[in-house]
């Protein structure tokens, strides 16, 4: 399926940029990019986004492979369905939560570099794993809301047809009953 080649882009895009950092930058180094707005900062992160349950290293390690694998196997569960936002958004998660299990699982911290401030405002710093993983959760809620609008969609076409033809369970129809 080439859903896993968009996982596996994801992955080495976030490992090269992320080897470019640690290899060239000293950790807290800052390159100005657009003025004050977007810096790339050398950045090293032991939690999750936002630093949130830092130092929890086998914790992250687990949970990673259990989600990387249930993503796996759901893809394969939908891989004849139609549509695709839903199997890129899973892509792209799958990508971006792999490129972070390889940094945990190697070092203990994720290499983190693309700095936003909005006025005194610092975004936290991150990486393209967790750009995947953000756009790709992005998708999947967007495929979970166009998906309860198709049903509704659906129920209101059934519900039309049965008022112009009757409901097939009732063996008759507006057109005439049977004799």
């Amino acid at each position: 399926m080439w859903y896993y080649l968009i996982a596996l882009i994801v992955f080495l895009i976030d490992q090269g940029t992320k080897w470019i950092i640690a290899t060239r930058l000293t950790l807290y180094e800052q390159i100005p990019v657009i003025g004050n707005f977007f810096f790339i900062t050398s950045h090293r992160n032991t939690g999750a986004a936002f630093s949130i349950l830092e130092d929890q290293r086998w914790f992250f390690v687990i949970v990673t492979i259990v989600v990387a694998m249930g993503i796996i196997w759901y893809m394969y569960k939908i891989r004849h369905q139609q549509g695709h936002i839903l199997p890129i958004g899973l892509s792209l998660i799958l990508g971006g939560a792999l490129g972070n299990f390889l940094d945990r699982l190697l070092t203990g911290e994720v290499v983190d570099f693309l700095e936003f401030n909005f006025g005194a405002y610092t975004f936290p710093i991150f990486n393209v794993a967790d750009m995947g993983i953000t756009i790709g959760v992005s998708l999947v809620l967007l495929d979970a809301m166009l998906s309860v609008k198709r049903e509704k969609a659906l129920e209101a076409e059934i519900r039309r047809h049965e008022a112009e033809h009757g409901r097939p369970e009732d063996g008759q129809s507006k057109e005439g009953s049977m004799p």
